[in-house]
């Protein structure tokens, strides 16, 4: 060939844990609910791919090696939030040649597509390195050569048109885009070069060769072009724009060579003679003494030579001068390939993740079918309490059953003997004991977190003062709002939990005695509840009263079991829309969940909202007719006895005592699975804190080598791994978000917009706050805030079943302090918490 080709060097990286980062967000995003799934094998796989990928660029096999890493990456990429991936990746810049002290340019980053776009880049050089080392005595050679050189261009075309879109701030110089694009036309240079060299073997025709040839030396002329700009010039290699002004010397004499030869076959001599002379000035220039050039060079002197002297003594044609002839027509055989979805045919580590547009899709339709259950079971469950306190008020169905002096109705010692099974009073307070541990928990975990998070910001505060604008790395508040914010969220949610608690209390103050009263033995319960009167001992005053409130009460009993059927089976529902989904990504690169989840999700939830609605009415209906037929029969007894106010006071403490247990369990279940979030969230802070730190310590280390050498280049451009808080990638801030509306007391926070909205005890009047719903809530992340911002801001998630409950005052948990005001986390923190600046005259690293 014209001369030895050009490859590119090696972007080189360190190791880093990618496992335990990877596994807390995939178990955070994914592993929610019941669906758990263990990634560990495959991550430790992918952290086996990547630690070959860096380390073993120099074999001959690593190409493939390199190919899998990166499809890997491209397939993790597209499943999990990129905004939250918090792993330090950082990589040298390719060119740079370090110096004395070892210190090396080097950015950074916590983005997935940071590391696939370094990947990538080492791709591209690997197969310039490959291609360059192709023997030129095969075909199939200089066919793979050409292809590795065109797909390097394509790579380096891609990466110059979505590199800042992967880093959102400025790279180190090989990442330029300016850098890529110069390189990207050395490689299709190069490749137009081997495919010349191949038309010049195989002896094609000298007009198609002079075309080949033409083009390459325009391809070179534009890559000379673009890497003698002055920002890059310091970039390359001693002898690169050495060797590449030879080969467009060399290229553009080849082509005048052989278009000399169709000149001479079409009998124009003097152009031939003209194109001659010009090929052999420019190729003995280009050969510098020999070699295969200098064969080419020593051709066109003899064909010269031949050429004028057949002129002088037959044609006779005048010789023009170079700058008259015409420009030679061009042939671009070589072109930019871009590169391909899938480098390799490995399988796919992580096929089971949906895409994160899919999985977010699935959740937000999860948090729809969830509201519309919860809205149908609350209203449900609103209508039986409402009904339980009626017949309760009405002492029913206590009053019709004919007991004797001093017995007890069978449905009440049916009921009281339900209490003593499942434990009574001592059960109810063994239960609420259990809040006050778990609530601690959970604010542990939820002060570990912002005490991270407040360490972190203190020390880059520190630093910032004393190093000033040489600490050039994006302060600690601009990338933790989301943090801080979703903090708030759990400490409010905590705070409303606490209070939310007297609901519970209250109602167990007033049922307190009764329980306890059912709770005992049946002599002692007996002894509670006044005799009944002779005149209510038998049916024989209105016995058709009697016998309508009978059959009212079985129809009430009927109604409540159809009930427990219908909740039973809106819990149940499911509605998998994950094919759809999955389709509606591929069709149309988007996820439209309103549009596609609404018809299935009302298909099949209409049957049962009908079926709840036909009991509400007929509720109305059998509430009429109770009232009537108790009327009736009151005025035959000739009104209330005592006895029936205290068997109804003994039914609604049965009632309360369900509802209690209920509660309590739930609230259990709540601070379990607000554990399981908050765990989460902790991890999460702690990998963004590591990244930080190994973050300052790159910039330490780079201040202090500037130091060492005493040069006064500026300070490294900050890896910035968050743009807008657990947002690892981008450099802009998150766009504003409105506060919060106040939290009445006992009300749950406010749900991200597209969750569920979380009606928390205390939040509705008396009736409604007696009932205390619990609407179910998606596992996970709920659908982004701004989800149509570049950068959304994503909304705390909440356990499945929201259940703010705690405790306000416990005699036996005097340890616990009181519940204090709602503070909301703040930045910078309060004066006890004020980072402190360095001693005075501290400051090893003065300005330049």
């Amino acid at each position: 060939m014209a001369a030895e080709l050009l490859f590119v060097p090696f972007k080189k990286s360190s190791d880093v844990d990618i496992v335990k980062p990877l596994r807390n967000l995939i178990n955070s995003t994914y592993n929610t609910g019941d669906h758990h799934e263990d990634y560990t094998e495959a991550l430790n796989e992918l952290s086996r791919l990547r630690a070959n990928a860096i380390w073993k660029v120099f074999e001959k096999t690593s190409l493939d090696i390199i190919y899998n890493y990166h499809d890997q990456l491209a397939s993790l990429e597209a499943k999990v939030p990129p905004q939250e991936v918090q792993i330090p990746f950082k990589w040298k810049d390719a060119f740079d040649k370090g110096s004395l002290f070892g210190g090396r340019m080097s950015l950074t980053i916590s983005s997935l597509a940071y590391e696939r776009m370094c990947i990538l880049f080492n791709i591209a050089a690997m197969q310039s390195l490959i291609a360059s080392q192709q023997p030129v005595e095969t075909e199939e050679s200089l066919k793979q050569a050409a292809k590795l050189f065109q797909q390097a261009a394509g790579v380096f075309l891609y990466l110059k048109a979505n590199i800042m879109m992967a880093v959102h701030q400025e790279t180190t110089p090989d990442l330029h885009p300016e850098t890529l694009d110069a390189l990207a036309k050395l490689m299709l240079a190069q490749a137009q070069e081997v495919i010349a060299f191949k038309c010049i073997r195989d002896e094609m025709k000298d007009s198609m060769v002079a075309k080949v040839c033409a083009q390459c030396e325009e391809l070179y002329t534009d890559a000379l072009r673009a890497m003698q700009k002055d920002q890059l010039k310091s970039l390359w290699e001693r002898d690169w724009l050495l060797v590449m002004a030879s080969k467009q010397q060399a290229f553009r004499g080849l082509a005048q060579l052989h278009q000399a030869q169709v000149c001479h076959a079409a009998k124009s001599v003097g152009e031939e003679i003209a194109r001659l002379a010009l090929a052999e000035e420019l190729l003995r220039g280009a050969a510098r003494g020999g070699g295969w050039l200098g064969e080419q060079a020593a051709r066109a002197a003899r064909a010269l030579a031949a050429a004028r002297r057949d002129n002088d003594f037959i044609y006779h044609e005048r010789v023009p001068e170079p700058a008259a002839l015409e420009p030679l027509a061009r042939a671009a055989v070589a072109k930019a390939l871009p590169p391909p979805p899938r480098w390799g045919a490995a399988r796919d580590l992580f096929a089971a993740l949906v895409p994160h547009a899919v999985h977010a899709a699935l959740q937000a339709a999860a948090a729809r079918r969830a509201d519309l259950v919860a809205r149908e079971v609350a209203a449900l469950r609103d209508a039986t309490q409402l009904l339980n306190a009626v017949l309760a008020e009405l002492s029913l169905p206590a009053c019709l059953e004919g007991a004797g002096a001093g017995a007890l109705p069978d449905s009440i010692r049916a009921r009281a003997q339900a209490v003593r099974d499942a434990g009574g009073l001592p059960e109810l307070s063994r239960l609420m004991a259990e809040l006050p541990e778990l609530l601690q928990r959970n604010r542990d975990i939820l002060d570990e977190a912002e005490r991270m998070l407040r360490e972190e910001a203190e020390a880059d505060s520190a630093l910032r003062q004393q190093f000033g604008a040489r600490w050039a790395r994006t302060e600690s508040a601009k990338l933790t709002d989301a943090f801080r914010a979703n903090a708030d969220k759990y400490r409010q949610i905590i705070d409303n939990a606490v209070r939310a608690d007297a609901i519970v209390q209250q109602k167990l103050a007033q049922h307190r005695d009764n329980i306890a009263l059912l709770g005992g033995s049946e002599q002692e319960l007996s002894a509670g509840v006044p005799d009944a009167p002779e005149r209510d001992r038998v049916d024989a005053g209105a016995p058709d009263a009697v016998q309508r409130l009978r059959q009212l009460c079985a129809d009430v009993e009927e109604l409540k079991a159809e009930r427990d059927a219908i909740e039973a089976e809106l819990k149940d529902t499911t509605v998998d829309l994950r094919e759809r989904f999955l389709a509606a990504l591929a069709a149309d690169g988007a996820v439209d969940e309103p549009a596609l989840s609404a018809g299935a999700l009302g298909a099949a939830l209409a049957p049962l909202q009908r079926r709840a609605a036909a009991t509400l009415a007929r509720q109305a209906e059998l509430l009429a007719a109770l009232q009537a037929a108790h009327s009736a029969l009151t005025a035959a007894r000739g009104g209330a006895s005592g006895r029936d106010a205290a068997l109804g006071r003994l039914a609604a403490a049965a009632d309360a005592f369900q509802e209690l247990t209920a509660n309590l369990n739930e609230g259990i279940k709540f601070y379990n699975d607000l554990t399981q979030l908050l765990v989460a969230f902790q991890n999460k802070v702690s990998d963004f804190c590591f990244a930080r730190k190994t973050e300052k310590d790159e910039l330490l280390k780079d201040l202090t080598q500037e130091a060492s050498r005493g040069s006064v280049r500026p300070a490294p451009a900050p890896p910035q791994h968050h743009a807008a808080a657990e947002q690892p990638s981008a450099r802009r801030e998150p766009p504003p978000r409105p506060p919060p509306p106040a939290a009445a007391p006992g009300s749950a926070p406010a749900a991200a917009p597209g969750s569920a909205p979380a009606a928390a005890p205390g939040s509705a009047p008396a009736a409604a706050a007696a009932s205390l719903p619990y609407p179910q809530q998606p596992q996970g992340m709920p659908v982004p805030y701004g989800a149509g911002a570049a950068y959304p801001y994503y909304g705390a998630p909440v356990p499945q079943l929201y259940n703010p409950y705690a405790t306000l005052p416990y005699p036996s948990h005097a340890r616990m302090p009181p519940p204090q005001p709602y503070q909301p986390y703040q930045y910078p923190a309060p004066a006890p918490f004020a980072p402190q600046p360095p001693p005075a005259g501290y400051n090893p690293y003065p300005p330049q």
